[in-house]
């Protein structure tokens, strides 16, 4: 798959996560729906994932031989980007952890999670043929 391809599918998975968070409703600082936050979060997540499967395809990084841990992650992303590395790590805690599996709906901590996402996704869009990294 081309970064092309994996922006787009990224994107689109990100996209997904924004249309759920929508559909939760919000009640001061806090979405009203759990269940929505919780899928929202999850599909950002999954988005988050396929745009590193490219960045690091792009760089040559050899590919898992069976679905990537988080720790495969850190510690490739850790060795090109610090930046990337930072942003993983609030991803991995608010989206995945803290969103996802806890249910958490502070609308403040998920939009944040939600950014750092977008950071990620953006690191493999293509500008002028090229991966922006």
């Amino acid at each position: 798959m081309n970064t092309n391809k994996y922006y787009t599918e990224s994107n689109r998975y990100f996209e997904n996560g924004l249309e759920l968070l929508k559909k939760s409703g919000k009640n001061g600082k806090y979405y009203l729906d759990s269940k929505y936050v919780s899928s929202a979060c999850g599909v950002a997540y999954k988005g988050v994932i396929v745009a590193l499967k490219g960045f690091l395809e792009y760089r040559g990084v050899k590919p898992p031989k069976n679905r990537g841990s988080i720790e495969y992650y850190h510690e490739n992303i850790g060795k090109i980007d610090r930046k990337m590395l930072n942003a993983l790590n609030a991803v991995y805690q608010i989206l995945h952890l803290s969103g996802y599996y806890d249910g958490l709906t502070n609308i403040k901590v998920i939009q944040e999670g939600f950014e750092e996402a977008k950071f990620l996704i953006n690191k493999i869009k293509p500008i002028n043929g090229f991966v922006n990294n």
